[in-house]
């Protein structure tokens, strides 16, 4: 159940941050629903492959999550990455996923701008 109202949006009670190894299962649940929206499947061993990467330090692939008080209402997973334009990384914003019963509440925005900074503070040229 999605507790967050338009007026709350407004005060900041949607908090994003980085998912940590307790968001697993619903992220895996958000995760899934991702995948289904593009009508595609991954093996279980990529999806474990998928979170562990998420979760290891040495690995430039990040995750955050939108929380409603203390409830995941989306996710979005970046990769920093070299490029032959510039000599500072680039942001690729890879998947971005909201809960169909929190969409148009401004979720989505929130995590893209989460994004945004994520990639200022990392010196990145740009997000794509």
């Amino acid at each position: 159940m999605i507790f967050l109202s338009c007026a709350e949006m407004k005060t900041n009670e949607v908090t994003v941050k980085p998912l940590t190894e307790g968001d697993y299962c619903d992220w895996y649940k958000y995760w899934q629903a991702y995948l289904s929206f593009y009508k595609t499947s991954l093996t279980e061993e990529v999806t474990q492959a998928t979170w562990a990467k998420i979760l290891d330090s040495n690995v430039p692939i990040y995750g955050f999550g939108a929380f409603d008080r203390t409830n995941l209402v989306g996710i979005a997973h970046v990769v920093l990455h070299p490029n032959t334009w510039n000599t500072t990384d680039c942001c690729y914003l890879e998947d971005l996923y909201v809960d169909g019963a929190a969409r148009g509440l401004g979720i989505g925005r929130a995590l893209i701008e989460k994004v945004y900074q994520f990639a200022e503070v990392h010196n990145c040229n740009r997000v794509y």
